[in-house]
């Protein structure tokens, strides 16, 4: 047990603490502001205020922690030995820079609250972000933070029994389109015939016609190799499906189709399930509640994991709007044009909503990087790719943290555009 001296106990203080100490190095914390019962304790403890009180292990306190809303902050980033940081914490501190203050900068998407201009998707832009300004994206840097401390830690307090976590990987695949040409409808398939042959495309005419008599494999259907991998492989794995109307920007089979739904209770059965809220769910609540209870009423199950299609985030709003319809864990944290962290952790943690100043029980799932990223937005070779992924893999595996990618049933295909990604799929998810 950690006791933390401290002149204020705060709740962001509360909860960037437990991200640093319960979540990620696995130690017990508790606060206190009485200097006589920080005296008395007998066990590792700290002090986390503006000047020490003694000798003791101390970090100096940047006012962030102690602050209501939301106002303009100086940050300068500065080395630390082979990564970087920010709020520098003076001489006196055991450790140069104050990793609480900038742990919860990064962690609850502070700058995300800050004016910007948004991208064609409303979303905010990547290139806005403090991590691809200074080049730290691919670096879960609070969990490199953490271990640092640790070391400082373990160097003032020697025979305290420290655990370690376990590395761990999530693999979760996104359904935007369950099949390339099947169980589509009458006007859809007409439609895509109509457009192979007036756009001259006859291989794919012929492969659409070959699929639709049943004399080929749908390649969309990559299903049942992508469970036989996840046994293979003992990896978990969660699929997001895409069951919203049709609309420009949401291509899905029907959800009313017999097919589909047999196929999303099929998986139900081997794997977890989850939402992949259609895009103009992004500031609609009732449009997302519909989408949910549709969910529900194939799976008969309660749904409790989403992913937004177009990861179309608005912090707080779309968080907000999970939490009033019960959702437990969202996936939604990356950005589409880069690879890398965009909270700047591979450790799971708990929304902290700025506006009410509370953590929500909404769990955030960080994911690292996402096919699409890597083949189209970064435009990386197949050789690229993989090198990339592996460098992310390690950087998480380095920190016993949780590596998660996010994929898409198409990416199995084997076709033009993803020749040899089964082959990488399997690297990414295999605990070696």
């Amino acid at each position: 047990m950690l006791l933390v001296y401290t002149h204020k106990i705060t709740p962001r203080l509360n909860y960037i603490f437990k991200h640093y100490f319960v979540r990620i190095l696995q130690i017990p914390v508790i606060f206190t502001t009485k200097v006589d019962e920080f005296v008395a304790h007998s066990g590792p403890k700290m002090t986390y205020s503006k000047v020490p009180l003694g000798s003791e292990f101390f970090i100096r306190s940047h006012d962030l922690l102690f602050e209501q809303g939301i106002n303009d902050i100086d940050i300068n980033i500065a080395n630390w030995e082979d990564t970087i940081c920010f709020f520098a914490a003076g001489e006196k501190s055991s450790i140069p820079f104050d990793i609480f203050a900038a742990g919860f900068y990064l962690i609850s998407r502070y700058e995300e609250y800050l004016p910007h201009v948004q991208d064609i998707h409303e979303r905010f832009p990547a290139e806005e972000s403090l991590a691809i300004k200074n080049n730290f994206i691919e670096q879960p840097v609070i969990d490199i933070w953490a271990y640092k401390f640790l070391e400082a830690l373990k160097m003032k307090f020697p025979n305290y029994n420290y655990s370690t976590r376990a590395f761990n990987i999530i693999s979760t695949i996104d359904v935007d389109a369950a099949y390339a040409y099947k169980n589509k409808g009458i006007v859809r398939t007409f439609g895509g015939i109509l457009k192979d042959i007036f756009q001259f495309r006859f291989v794919n005419f012929w492969r659409r016609m070959l699929t639709i008599l049943n004399f080929k494999s749908d390649p969309f259907n990559t299903f049942k190799e992508l469970l036989k991998i996840k046994d293979e492989y003992n990896v978990k794995t969660i699929f997001f499906f895409l069951i919203g109307d049709y609309t420009t920007f949401d291509k899905n089979i029907s959800s009313s189709n017999n097919k589909f739904k047999s196929l999303i209770k099929s998986v139900a059965d081997y794997a977890k399930i989850g939402l992949h809220p259609s895009y103009f769910t992004f500031k609609s609540v009732e449009k997302l509640k519909k989408e949910k209870i549709r969910l529900e009423s194939i799976i008969n199950t309660p749904i409790t994991f989403s992913r937004q299609h177009y990861l179309r985030l608005s912090i707080p709003e779309t968080y907000q709007n999970l939490i009033d319809l019960d959702i437990e864990q969202d996936y939604t944290m990356g950005y589409a044009k880069v690879a890398g962290f965009r909270a700047s952790t591979c450790t799971p943690f708990y929304f902290y909503d700025l506006d009410f100043e509370i953590q929500t029980p909404l769990k955030i799932f960080p994911f690292a990087f996402m096919d699409v990223t890597l083949k189209h937005y970064m435009s990386l070779s197949n050789e690229e790719s993989l090198l990339k992924i592996l460098k992310l893999k390690e950087s998480v595996k380095n920190v016993n943290g949780t590596f998660i990618s996010l994929f898409h049933n198409e990416t199995l295909s084997e076709n033009e555009i993803w020749k040899g990604w089964n082959t990488i799929y399997k690297t990414t998810v295999i605990n070696d």
